[in-house]
């Protein structure tokens, strides 16, 4: 996917005080002190600049998601939700909950064009669907190549919240790494925190960074709770999005675990030859799993699967996407700073009821 062009704007003059030749401003008359208002005015101003040029370049791409699905006694009822384009010929990434049972789906874009729209796939346990739209030539936004957002570093949301097309709302990335119950009942893991407001709505739209770039998809916020909302990382959606083209589901191997990513001290780290101080913390182990099996224990850090590195959740994710269950796997981990190597035969993924 190639990197959407930001146009520039001239966003944020409003924001600037007028000052007298003494410095003094004019907005109350009290003295700035040196350099600290202009500094202020500065970083407002570049704000709201990087503010705009996003959503000038990606709003385009964000569409509204008019959901109609049928009961079990043929009756239909409507829903909506947002998504983003990730492709020009009508591939769209939303969650896998807007789209749940959809009977009929159209799909607004923002200049107001309602295109036909169908299902391709979904994958309930990281809460992600792929919508086809009947069209071509159509704008789209382009998946972050980070490894991980970052806490503190600014996060844009732009959804449909409530029937309000194409709102824009803003904060910063609380944390990363989160765990979220999706409506399956399954964990999610490896979620984003944020502060960006969300409202029912814009479920399935993007969460962007200050270059454009689509850090995640919005997917839950806690009611009567402020400035909490989650979204699923880019990095989760890269392969969850090809899998779901290619067979409509993510067939993925299991290992009877729910974890966490959590940082190792960097002595430690750097003695065990890693390259980054990151690891899998194991948080709780299913009885009678692949894990439980194998003897891995609650608190143990899975450092690689077969030579390979996992050091977050997306990469264990990614891994047990790739192997086949029942094939036996060397598992290494680290245990009260001793390595241990361990033989698991991951099982293929129990359905969910």
């Amino acid at each position: 996917m190639r990197r959407r062009g930001l146009r520039g704007g001239r966003s944020g003059e409003a924001l600037r005080l007028v000052r007298d030749p003494e410095g003094a401003a004019r907005d109350g008359g009290h003295p700035a002190r040196p350099g600290s208002g202009e500094r202020d005015e500065a970083l407002l101003d570049a704000y709201s600049r990087a503010v705009v040029d996003v959503v000038e370049a990606v709003a385009p791409a964000v569409v509204s998601l008019g959901v109609r699905s049928r009961s079990g006694q043929g009756a239909a009822a409507a829903g909506a939700g947002s998504g983003v384009l990730v492709a020009p010929d009508g591939y769209l990434v939303t969650n896998a909950h807007v789209v749940e049972r959809a009977g009929e789906i159209q799909v607004q874009l923002e200049d107001g064009r309602t295109l036909e729209a169908r299902v391709v796939g979904a994958d309930a346990a990281t809460d992600l669907a792929v919508v086809r739209a009947e069209g071509s030539g159509l704008p789209f936004a382009s998946l972050s190549r980070a490894e991980r957002a970052r806490p503190g570093q600014l996060a844009i949301a732009i959804g449909n919240p409530l029937g309000f097309h194409s709102t824009v709302s803003t904060g910063v990335v609380s944390a990363v790494g989160r765990t979220l119950p999706a409506q399956s009942g399954r964990l999610i893991e490896g979620v984003i925190q944020h502060t960006a407001p969300l409202n029912p709505g814009n479920s399935g739209g993007p969460l962007l960074d200050s270059a454009g770039f689509v850090l995640g998809i919005n997917t839950a916020i806690l009611p009567f709770a402020q400035g909490i909302g989650f979204s699923i990382p880019a990095r989760t959606a890269e392969w969850v999005i090809p899998q779901l083209l290619r067979r409509g589901f993510v067939e993925r191997a299991w290992l009877g675990v729910v974890v966490r990513t959590r940082a190792l001290e960097a002595g430690l780290a750097r003695r065990l030859g890693l390259s980054t101080p990151e690891s899998v913390e194991v948080v709780t182990v299913s009885p009678g799993g692949p894990a439980d099996a194998a003897g891995l224990r609650v608190g143990d850090r899975v450092l690689a699967l077969e030579e390979q590195p996992t050091p977050g959740v997306e990469a264990l994710q990614r891994w047990l996407a790739t192997w086949t269950p029942g094939r036996a796997a060397r598992l290494r981990a680290l245990r009260a700073g001793e390595v241990l190597e361990l033989e698991v035969r991951p099982a293929r993924e129990p359905s969910v009821a």
